[in-house]
Order: C-alpha cells, then sequence, then structure tokens
C-alpha cells in the first residue's frame, strides 16, 4: 500500500532524468526571472543579485532592451561605416571607399529565422558611442573630430579632453559656478572609442587585408517617419544625424581572432556585392 504504484505499461522514470527536469525547470524559471529584471526600468528589485551577475548572465547574448516597448519605444537605426589607409605596394597609403558593417551585418540575419548574435554588433558598438560622445562639451567634440593616429593614441585622445576640461574650469569668471571636470563622461569616450576602434580595425582588416596603418569609423543615426506622418504617402525620414571622428590607429585586442572574423564577414560582404 505504502509503495507508489504506476500504471501498467509505464515505468518510474529514472534519477537522472528527473534531475535533468529539474534543473532544466531551474534553469528556465532563473531566465526568465532575470530577463524580467533587466528588461524592467532599474529599481531596487535588481539588487536581490548580488554584484555584476544580472548584467555577466544577459551580456552579451541575452542583452535587451525594455525601450522596445511603451512609453518610448526605439525609433531610429544607427549605423556604422569604416574606411581604413592601406599601404600600397609602392609604400604610399591609399584610402580606401567607406564599407557600412552595420548593411554587412543585417544581411545575416534579414529573413533568418535563426539569425546570428553577429549580426548586431555594429548597431551596438554605434549607439555606444554615440551616447558617450553626446555627453561631451562642444570644444570636446570638436577634439574628437581630430586625427589620433599614432602609437598610444588614446592616452593622447583623454590626455587632450581633459587639458579641454580644466582649461574651461580655470577660464571660468569669478561670479559663476564653478565647472567641473567632466571626468567620467571622457573616460566613456575613451572606452567607446577602444571598443570602435577596434571593431573597426577587424571590418578593415577582413575587407582590405593586414596592411591596414589607420582607420576612421562614421557613427550615424537616422530616426523613422514621424508617428503622426505615418498615414502621409508623401512623408519621409529625418536626415541623419553623423558623427566623423578623425583617422585612428589599428587596436587589436587580446584574444581578438581576425582570422575567425574575416572568414565570416567577408563572406557577407562579397554576397552583399554579387
Amino acid at each position: 500500500m505504502g509503495s507508489e504504484s504506476f500504471p501498467s505499461g509505464t515505468r518510474k522514470p529514472k534519477v537522472w532524468v528527473r534531475v535533468i527536469a529539474f534543473a532544466a525547470v531551474l534553469a528556465t524559471a532563473w531566465h526568465i526571472f532575470a530577463s524580467f529584471l533587466w528588461i524592467a526600468p532599474p529599481s531596487p528589485l535588481r539588487e536581490v543579485v548580488p554584484g555584476s551577475a544580472l548584467s555577466s548572465y544577459m551580456l552579451p547574448m541575452f542583452g535587451q532592451s525594455w525601450s522596445v516597448f511603451a512609453p518610448e519605444p526605439i525609433n531610429g537605426d544607427f549605423h556604422f561605416n569604416v574606411r581604413a589607409k592601406v599601404q600600397g605596394d609602392d609604400g604610399e597609403l591609399r584610402e580606401t571607399g567607406w564599407v557600412s558593417a552595420t548593411d554587412v551585418e543585417l544581411s545575416m540575419i534579414r529573413y533568418n529565422l535563426t539569425p546570428p548574435r553577429g549580426g548586431l554588433q555594429s548597431s551596438e558598438v554605434a549607439s555606444s558611442y554615440k551616447t558617450a560622445y553626446d555627453k561631451l562639451e562642444q570644444v570636446q567634440r570638436t577634439t574628437v573630430g581630430g586625427d589620433f593616429a599614432v602609437d598610444e593614441w588614446l592616452v593622447g585622445l583623454e590626455a587632450a579632453l581633459e587639458n579641454q576640461a580644466e582649461a574651461a574650469t580655470q577660464n571660468a569668471d569669478a561670479d559663476e559656478e564653478p565647472v567641473e571636470v567632466n571626468t567620467a563622461e571622457i573616460a566613456q569616450l575613451v572606452a567607446e572609442e577602444r571598443r570602435a576602434a577596434a571593431y573597426a580595425t577587424q571590418v578593415a582588416r577582413a575587407i582590405w587585408g593586414a596592411d591596414v596603418e589607420e582607420v576612421q569609423y562614421r557613427v550615424s543615426r537616422q530616426n523613422v517617419v514621424p508617428f503622426a506622418d505615418r498615414h502621409n504617402a508623401d512623408a519621409e525620414r529625418p536626415e541623419p544625424s553623423v558623427i566623423l571622428p578623425g583617422w585612428r590607429g589599428p587596436v587589436v585586442e587580446e584574444g581578438q581572432d581576425d582570422g575567425n572574423f574575416a572568414e565570416t564577414f567577408r563572406k557577407q560582404y562579397e554576397r552583399n556585392a554579387e
């Protein structure tokens, strides 16, 4: 009477099947909970997950944005274009044309039921870069538009931005509120410069080979047709907002695999060119 009985013709699930099923349930519950915390607007509820465990789990594979939904849905496209200076057979540097890394990547996910995560990289790079750039002072944005193509150029760029901020502080009138150096904004911009330059270097080497001496990237954002004009057949998208930093020296991150990247990216690039 006390033993568990099963209908005729069925067998009791094995222990390992139960363990796997239980683990799958726990993993599913955690993923749903983590996704909820990540997508929802920031709140104290996120503190139930210690340290950086939540961001480490969600990024880069499961990153999402709650702004996909109301009240402020995403309403524009980001593009990341790359060109380079390549050393020719005569030893002279020649300037290439622009390549849209975003168009190449989007072609990997368009009409694809199982799109690769790699189809979103350049859009994310462009979005993060523009966010950091927009936080700078106008004079600092002008500096970003200059060329920094020497060794350790990131250090030089950061120093130039900091010097400008300090000069603005010293030149402030005595009766004005003191101007604080925007150290955090500078650090964020430099981090995004490194990220953008590293990605541009991979794109450039994939297209033009290892003789890339300098890279330049162009970041743009173009809004969709305004909601109020959605029924207007003649409505056009607004002009894109374009950021054009100067030329930069190549950046190669530790563990970066140019071979695998080039094999995937160049194949898709050539397919689009056909």
